[in-house]
């Protein structure tokens, strides 16, 4: 059967204006970050919009676009219906029983980047739109030389996003042995494969070194901190290979974080102040702040307030400068609620548990609730120190909130952090 020709949105067009494709997709980002939404709009993903390519959006940018246009509907922005483009979902059985099912990625784009895994002949990709026990497609390993174009690039990107989407939501065990079979088609692709252009290239190894960062964050946060450690250190070398700066500061970022975690408080100062060399030419000073509450957070875990609080105000001094075009997408976690919680972390392993308590209450009330794993982490982390400064009621109070809004969240950091707070509340 012909496939039908994409009709340009001309609708959309218009209400971009006078405003350039990239113009236009950097007031997408800001209108995103004022709804705690999360895209990487660029003039790329506007001109696809525009030709048609895209004939109704996911569900992130449809939120998006519906706050930047009050009023208007997605007919009105020149989309299709999402059940023209995609069918209706099969509705559950009625008095079906389980956890509720992760969100499935119901539009276009997906088709496409779904397709270019599939069809590139590379490893293995869960495809049913990335639910958790979805049936993986076996893809026969790639034989010969493989060329790497547009799709293949887009796809790598694309499954950094979904994964960073479904962490948020749902925390990270469940999620790890799924998310670490298309970081191997990556690696099998640029192995492999050869790029027509230098710029390809370039991408898939930023894509790949942020998958590897994602599936390494996810080890991270589970409880596999060895596979975590050498997922982040696959990164760091992609980056030195390919002198991307901004793929460096990110491993630079989280090796310190996992070092922290670890109790390795030396080697985290040294990779948070490597994070920071690497990160000063970048101008985003939202990435210079998370970077110095890195090294705050291990400084405080030597017992060193001093440097502990120096690192702190230089934090608030380059995060109190606002956001910039050039912050890096992974960082759109980065606001205040987390801000806040690790400071908190930072006065926690001091022992000033009142002032840790102070900054991890305030952490709770800042977090949107749609990001339902990180309000429970910080309702967690809030219940530890409230125990441990002896404020036992309010301590309980907070380890029952957490463990009433675990359905569909699954992180061993999280049930750790109750676990402790348990002991220290029975006295054990």
């Amino acid at each position: 059967m012909a496939m039908s020709r994409a009709v340009p949105n001309l609708a959309f067009r218009r209400l971009r204006g006078q405003h350039s494709p990239a113009e236009f997709a950097a007031s997408v980002r800001r209108a995103a970050r004022e709804i705690g939404e999360q895209v990487a709009c660029d003039a790329r993903y506007i001109g696809r919009v525009e030709a048609g390519e895209i004939r109704c959006p996911n569900y992130a940018y449809e939120r998006v676009f519906l706050h930047m246009f009050p009023g208007l509907t997605l007919a009105d922005l020149g989309f299709s219906a999402r059940e023209a483009v995609r069918g209706r979902r099969q509705a559950a059985p009625a008095g079906a029983s389980g956890p509720p099912a992760l969100p499935t990625r119901n539009d276009e784009e997906s088709d496409v980047l779904r397709r270019a895994f599939m069809t590139s002949g590379t490893a293995t990709l869960a495809a049913a739109s990335w639910g958790l026990g979805s049936t993986a497609a076996a893809i026969p390993s790639p034989r010969g030389t493989h060329r790497i174009g547009e799709a293949e690039v887009l796809a790598v990107e694309d499954a950094v996003r979904q994964i960073r989407l479904l962490d948020d939501r749902h925390g990270a065990d469940g999620l790890y042995k799924v998310a670490a079979q298309p970081l191997r088609t990556a690696y099998a692709l640029l192995d492999q494969g050869t790029a027509a252009r230098r710029s390809t290239e370039d991408r898939l190894l930023a894509g790949a070194g942020e998958l590897s960062l994602s599936v390494g964050w996810l080890a991270h946060d589970s409880g596999r901190h060895e596979d975590a450690r050498s997922h982040y250190a696959e990164a760091l070398a992609t980056a030195r290979v390919s002198g991307n700066a901004a793929l460096e500061a990110h491993a630079f970022c989280n090796t310190s974080f996992l070092a922290r975690d670890t109790g390795r408080y030396r080697e985290a100062v040294r990779a948070a102040q490597a994070g920071l060399r690497a990160a000063a030419p970048l101008a985003s000073p939202r990435l210079l702040a998370l970077l110095s509450l890195r090294e705050a957070a291990a400084w405080a875990g030597l017992g060193d307030r001093s440097s502990a609080e120096e690192c702190l105000g230089r934090a608030h001094d380059h995060f109190g400068r606002g956001h910039a075009e050039q912050d890096p997408e992974w960082m759109s976690f980065f606001g205040e609620p987390e801000l806040e919680a690790l400071e908190s972390h930072c006065w926690a392993a001091l022992g000033d548990w009142s002032r840790a308590a102070r900054h991890s209450h305030r952490a709770t009330v800042l977090q949107h609730p749609r990001f339902a794993r990180n309000l429970a982490l910080y309702r967690a982390q809030l219940a530890g120190n409230l125990a441990r400064a002896g404020r036992r009621d309010e301590a309980e109070a907070e380890a029952r909130r957490v463990a009433d809004s675990m359905d569909g969240i699954a992180s061993a950091r999280i049930r750790g952090l109750l676990a402790e707070t348990r002991l220290i509340l029975t006295g054990a």
